[in-house]
């Protein structure tokens, strides 16, 4: 889970813009990804490369995403990284866009993740 609202670009009157009228991180204060699966395997402890799905949960709607992970278990552990594209036009989250600034309608994004391996039932 990310506080919507902690995100920071160096532009005090751009972010305040952008938490009030295009985020609105006051009524959406919460960015969560919930993993539903995820594809290759994890030595036990090791490193390896695979897909994660799951269902991201921004602006108060879910979206499904799939992405690639790279990860390392140690322990009952883990911890990765990943990039992927958000299309948040698509998404409903409006488009700051104005007769000065074009925004491009996707966000590149980078996460660090980390979470405790249970086993399946």
């Amino acid at each position: 889970m990310v506080y919507a609202a902690s995100g920071e670009s160096g532009n005090r009157s751009r972010d305040t813009r952008m938490h009030k009228e295009i985020l609105e991180t006051a009524k959406y204060p919460d960015v969560i990804f919930r993993l539903t699966q995820f594809d290759g395997k994890l030595p036990l402890p090791g490193i390896s490369d695979g897909n994660i799905h799951g269902i991201m949960f921004i602006h108060g709607e879910d979206h499904q995403l799939t992405t690639s992970v790279h990860a390392e278990l140690t322990g009952d552990r883990w911890h990765g990284t990943t990039k992927f594209d958000v299309p948040y036009v698509n998404w409903g989250i409006k488009d700051p866009s104005n007769f000065l600034l074009k925004v491009k309608p996707v966000a590149k994004v980078e996460i660090e993740l980390s979470g405790e391996v249970k086993p399946s039932r």
